[in-house]
């Protein structure tokens, strides 16, 4: 029975909402599953208590909600900064990166800025299909700029991208 409700609220469409210090546990763990240097809990707290625009994508579960991924940037003045955008491995591949890249940059909007920027990896190749779909553009690279892959040999390259989000509506709305 247990079985039949997980596989019911698996297939239901996520929604996103804005970052709590109760989702910071949740966070975390996704954060470590999708990279090498995983942020903990207390560095997550810290962001959120800085007033970095943090918000999470969840999936509706038994007992309430799941938190499957989240985004986190900071903001100056017009400009903000992705730090991270992070999914829980069981949620790569159904779109809710995009759904939650999008809510995100709404946000920032709200918050101020006008274009986005983020560097990434130039070998991580889903990553890059989502910020390209998403229509951020590059506009550098940074060779060596990441330590080799699962303790590889070889520093690997980073390119830094921009997205101009000046276009969406900044009038504030409760989420």
């Amino acid at each position: 029975m247990v079985r039949w409700f997980s596989r019911f609220f698996a297939r239901t469409a996520p929604h996103c909402r804005i970052a709590r210090f109760t989702d910071s546990n949740r966070m975390a763990a996704i954060h470590a599953q999708g990279f090498a240097i995983g942020w903990d809990r207390a560095g997550i707290e810290t962001m959120l208590g800085e007033g970095h625009v943090a918000d999470v994508a969840c999936r509706p579960a038994a007992l309430g909600e799941a938190v499957i991924g989240f985004a986190i940037s900071r903001v100056v003045l017009d400009e903000a900064e992705l730090l991270t955008i992070a999914l829980d491995p069981s949620a790569r591949g159904e779109g809710i990166g995009r759904t939650l890249l999008d809510f995100h940059a709404t946000r920032l909007r709200r918050a101020g800025a006008t274009s986005v920027f983020l560097e990434v990896a130039a070998d991580n190749a889903a990553a890059l299909a989502l910020y390209r779909r998403a229509g951020f553009a590059q506009i550098g690279r940074r060779n060596g700029y990441y330590p080799p892959a699962g303790g590889g040999a070889g520093r690997r390259d980073a390119l830094t991208m921009r997205l101009d989000i000046a276009h969406l509506d900044p009038t504030p709305r409760a989420f």
